[in-house]
């Protein structure tokens, strides 16, 4: 039988169920890759969020979360939408190129 959200804050473990919720989503997230990604996806989507964000969320680099999206038929926007987008990209492709070297 699973413990229930509430045992956990009875038991003193956590201070709150959001608390429980969260470390629980967060343990969830780090153990399922494939999650991050659909979950990164999705938020691209639905709430314009901008490629850097999508891969940093999915935990891949910027080139592969381009590619995820083109494999499943999104196309990706071009160009920030705002100046902490681009400067968001911009420290993607740091990133992915500093990995290259």
């Amino acid at each position: 039988m699973l413990p229930n959200v509430r045992d956990f804050v009875d038991a003193h473990l956590y201070s709150s169920e959001e608390a429980v919720v969260q470390d629980a989503l967060r343990h969830l997230l780090r153990a399922r890759g494939d999650l991050r990604v659909q979950l990164a996806v999705h938020r691209y989507q639905r709430e314009e969020l901008s490629l850097a964000k999508a891969a940093s969320l999915a935990g891949v680099s910027w080139a592969q979360m381009r590619d995820i999206l083109l494999e499943q038929g999104i196309q990706p926007r071009l160009g920030p939408e705002s100046v902490e987008d681009a400067i968001d990209e911009v420290q993607a492709l740091r990133d992915h190129f500093a990995e290259q070297a």
